[in-house]
């Protein structure tokens, strides 16, 4: 779904300073429909998505470090953001935790209804132990510090090789 349409979707009209990020997420919005659309043969069947959460993270920490970090938006056009749904709210308070400052995804996945409508559902599996192979962290939550140069280990939800400091 395009920009466009989520803002006729939301009936408001953008706040000032929208003009200065809308570039940057129709690119974002762009490189996500080339994601979707990307070809997945040879690939595992986890792995088909992983474009798609990598450019996710992307866009909400582009806007999560105009607001928090660089103070460059207001509050009401990064409010704008969230009941837009441009963003994705939940990471972004998962962000503003200690610890968690670089987790890459909550694992949210897309599952079709009947009517080919698309919703988004939140799955914490990049930081809940019961979803991994050994009743351990993911490797998103283990420091690069702690990780082996020359293996090369990624999550099997996301595609991350370790988020964590």
């Amino acid at each position: 779904m395009s920009i466009a349409t989520k803002l006729r979707r939301i009936r408001k009209t953008p706040p000032e300073g929208w003009d200065l990020i809308e570039p940057t997420l129709e690119e974002f919005e762009a490189k996500m429909r080339e994601a979707e659309t990307d070809p997945h043969e040879g690939k595992r069947k986890t792995e088909t998505l992983w474009p798609v959460f990598r450019i996710h993270h992307q866009r909400s920490r582009y806007v999560y470090d105009l607001y928090y970090k660089k103070e460059a938006i207001s509050k009401e056009l990064y409010q704008f953001c969230l009941d837009a749904k441009l963003i994705d709210g939940q990471l972004i308070a998962k962000w503003k935790k200690q610890g968690f400052e670089n987790l890459c995804c909550l694992r949210w996945r897309k599952s079709y209804s009947k009517l080919e409508s698309i919703k988004l559902e939140s799955l914490y599996r990049c930081i809940q132990t019961r979803d991994t192979n050994f009743g351990t962290n993911c490797i998103c939550r283990v420091p690069k510090s702690k990780l082996d140069a020359e293996r090369v280990i990624e999550c099997v939800h996301c595609g991350c090789r370790g988020c964590s400091g």
